[in-house]
């Protein structure tokens, strides 16, 4: 059984990256942006690597709304391409898109299929259960 990312990130090892939902605008005030912050997430940056996180964008610049599906898409391509050109980080995928930003597990986990096969990236249970 592949192994699947907690519900709640308090920490990560030195090798692992935190994947969080982020706003365009790189504004990481609450949920798992706001956790990013301890982790290397830079206020200002609202997209790819920062520290010891990703950022995947799921809202507008300025929060004003939700990106769709559509929009999410290639930010999460560009993601899975980053894991697969970085095979020695492992990734923790929290539910991005799922919380602030609105969207279910059924609207976002599918766009994670090609990632799980990658052993370097752990992905939510509930992605799980629609990618499979």
């Amino acid at each position: 059984m592949k192994q699947v990312t907690p519900p709640n990130i308090t920490s990560i090892g030195e090798n692992q990256i935190f994947v969080f939902g982020s706003n365009l605008s790189g504004i990481h005030g609450a949920g798992a942006a706001k956790t990013a912050l301890k982790w290397g997430a830079i206020m200002g940056q609202g997209v790819g690597l920062q520290g010891q996180t990703y950022a995947i964008p799921t809202k507008s610049e300025g929060i004003s709304r939700t990106l769709s599906v559509d929009e999410i898409r290639p930010y999460v391509y560009d993601f899975i391409s980053f894991a697969k050109d970085h095979p020695e980080l492992t990734f923790l995928v929290t539910e991005i898109g799922c919380g602030l930003a609105g969207h279910n597990a059924d609207d976002i986990g599918p766009l994670f299929i090609s990632a799980w096969d990658l052993d370097n990236v752990i992905l939510p249970k509930t992605f799980q259960k629609v990618t499979e």
